[in-house]
């Protein structure tokens, strides 16, 4: 039993960070944003809802330059103010935004933030496994491979993660009568605007632009 302690410590360690990095971020989430009012996007979000069948989609703007779209745990959904201004400019319309809630919707409703949790502790105790078995051959290299093969595995979950959500995505498009077209238009800008992440495929979080167009395409090519 004592040999597995170390294991069972990492898994503990990391169910407990987790927990501590999600509450985190939410009250950052909350701090830092402020309810959407713009009336076009609030009637996409109508829209969403109405073929969601519940009272409301929960929106609001996160006070950051970035341009992204974040889902948190409880079921709220933030646009960053570089998102919002890019659709205030007129370079995102709000069919587009509305596939940006759609797909941030997708991360909530298939569950990734859990599956998150779960990955993150496995990937913790994984770390500190791999650092106490290949340290023994090659000190001081451990930790190191230990933290790369935590990422990768990491990195190729968070793509798989992308990939449901965009799926999900279109389908309430469809759903809500927008139709899949806003959701490629918004891949097709998102790339042309170097959105994709650089660096080796294998460690990147998020899928070439390229790769997802081409998955929502086969998808709705199949719905005909």
């Amino acid at each position: 039993m004592l040999r597995f302690l170390p294991l069972l410590l990492a898994l503990g360690a990391g169910f407990i960070a987790w927990h501590v990095s999600t509450r985190r971020t939410l009250r950052e989430l909350n701090a830092r944003s402020s309810p959407l009012h713009d009336a076009a996007l609030l009637g996409v979000c109508a829209r969403l809802a109405a073929a969601l069948g519940v009272p409301q989609v929960v929106v609001r703007i996160y006070e950051v330059p970035a341009i992204n779209g974040l889902a948190a745990a409880d079921g709220q959904v933030f646009l960053t103010r570089g998102f919002y201004e890019r659709y205030r400019s007129g370079a995102v319309t709000a069919d587009e935004i509305a596939a940006v809630i759609a797909h941030e919707l997708g991360h909530v409703a298939l569950g990734h933030a859990r599956r998150r949790m779960l990955d993150f502790t496995a990937q913790n105790a994984l770390r500190a496994a791999l650092a106490a078995v290949v340290g023994r051959f090659v000190p001081g290299l451990g930790p190191w491979l230990a933290g790369l093969a935590a990422q990768a595995l990491s990195a190729r979950l968070s793509r798989e993660d992308e990939y449901e959500a965009d799926a999900w995505a279109a389908a309430l498009l469809v759903k809500a009568g927008l139709g899949p077209a806003p959701l490629l238009s918004l891949l097709r800008k998102l790339a042309a605007w170097g959105g994709g992440a650089q660096g080796p495929a294998w460690l990147m979080s998020h899928p070439a632009g390229r790769d997802r167009i081409a998955a929502v395409e086969r998808l709705t090519a199949r719905w005909g």
